[in-house]
């Protein structure tokens, strides 16, 4: 069955790639890759893992059997943001699906285009009535009924911290469901003077920021630069980044696409405010652009002398605003990776193998790229730690939060 949802997502790619740019904003060709294509390669992976999910034979003493089953949590009940719907939809469906569960998704209220011909689609593929359900509408009012509900026995969410805290207190005061959370990141990229590469390091950095206008939860919105290369850095991002091409999304030129909403982009705005009002500098963009067009588009922006007390350094911005701060050791690089209240990603440019090894160890995120920044598949977990949330999509590990362990202890 999940292998027959994921021919039907690869035959209509473009239909679902073109509902969700609609909806979004994100650049076509991008969407194309991690939104249809990576969710049919989701539904594939899980397919196969079916038949890697087994109970346990317990070290029991000869006259006792111990087995620990493992089930069905029954209903699961999805939230999933608006950045990348089909993509993140996928990575809740298809292990909870692939666990043998009932799935109830509720979409962002401005991104639902994709996940409800999903649903058509799944019904095309002959998956059984009632068992994908997706409902729209507000989250306070239908995303709140769902996290409610006494007949949802797990609940999944992707977005923001403070959503993700009122769910909490809802299973509090439901049936006490189980809650994970993938929330928000002001992801670390931390780039030595030994990086292998700096230029190859300044392009692939811009795009870790920039790519979907910055709406990225891993996004590396905080780049840590080591002092001695910083000027020349940060001129060479920049320099990568005032070349992208910003524009219409559905326009295959356009490599940086829309801001979601207008209260997005004042958002996004009110960040490179307050930070050059709390000293920091505007290397790169800083405004509003294609007004004229009617939608909302924003410069690729660089912010050099962030201050880790700034607003910008602190909190997650999720729009195209990348804030530079320089460091001098790998200690003071590895403070100002951790001097902020979430954990979701990080980045690690260098050439020194003991070097990397031990900022693998000492930064507290969920995953840490080194010499690269993004890409990572389905084969290894993404989460975070402290105001990052809890669980983990992608890989086997996924399939935990939608099984319930039992055990038969039987006397023989």
């Amino acid at each position: 069955m999940l292998h027959r949802i994921a021919d039907v997502i690869e035959d209509r790619a473009l239909e679902l790639t073109v509902l969700g740019v609609r909806d979004n904003g994100t650049e076509f060709n991008m969407a194309l890759k991690a939104e249809a294509g990576s969710a049919a390669g989701t539904f594939r992976y899980y397919a196969e893992a079916v038949d890697k999910i087994y109970g346990e034979v317990a070290p029991t003493p000869d006259n006792v059997l111990g087995l620990v089953h493992r089930e069905p949590v029954g209903v699961v009940g999805a939230i999933v943001p608006w950045n990348f719907p089909l993509m993140i939809g996928a990575w809740k469906l298809a292990p909870a699906l692939a666990a043998g569960n009932s799935v109830v998704l509720k979409p962002a209220e401005t991104a639902s285009l994709s996940l409800l011909k999903l649903a058509e689609y799944c019904m095309e593929a002959g998956l059984p009535d009632g068992v994908l359900n997706v409902v729209t509408g507000q989250g306070s009012v239908a995303g709140e009924a769902l996290a409610l509900s006494m007949d949802v026995d797990v609940l999944v969410f992707t977005g923001s911290g403070a959503t993700g805290r009122r769910l909490l207190e809802y299973s509090a005061r439901s049936n006490l469901k189980r809650v994970y959370l993938e929330l928000g990141g002001k992801s670390p990229n931390v780039v030595f003077a030994d990086a292998p590469d700096l230029e190859k390091a300044a392009q692939v950095s811009a795009m870790g920021i920039f790519r979907n206008s910055g709406q990225v939860c891993v996004a590396g919105s905080r780049l840590l630069v080591e002092s001695s290369i910083h000027d020349e850095f940060v001129a060479a991002l920049s320099r990568h980044a005032g070349a992208l091409k910003v524009g219409d999304p559905l326009d295959l030129q356009s490599q940086v696409g829309a801001i979601n909403s207008l209260g997005q982009l004042e958002g996004n705005l009110g960040f490179v405010a307050d930070a050059t009002a709390q000293g920091a500098d505007v290397a790169l963009g800083g405004g509003r652009i294609l007004e004229s067009t009617g939608g909302y588009y924003m410069e690729p922006t660089v912010l050099t002398g962030v201050r880790p007390d700034n607003r910008v350094f602190q909190e997650e911005v999720f729009g195209p605003v990348l804030a530079v701060t320089a460091f001098e050791s790998d200690e003071d690089a590895i403070t100002l990776a951790n001097a902020t209240d979430y954990g979701l990603a990080a980045g690690v440019w260098t050439g020194n193998l003991g070097r990397a090894h031990r900022m693998v160890r000492d930064i507290r995120a969920g995953i840490v790229h080194v010499n690269t920044y993004g890409g990572s598949d389905n084969t290894v977990p993404l989460g975070g730690v402290k105001q990052s949330g809890n669980g983990h999509d992608k890989s086997l590990h996924a399939i935990d939060k939608y099984l319930d362990l039992k055990t038969a202890w039987i006397q023989l």
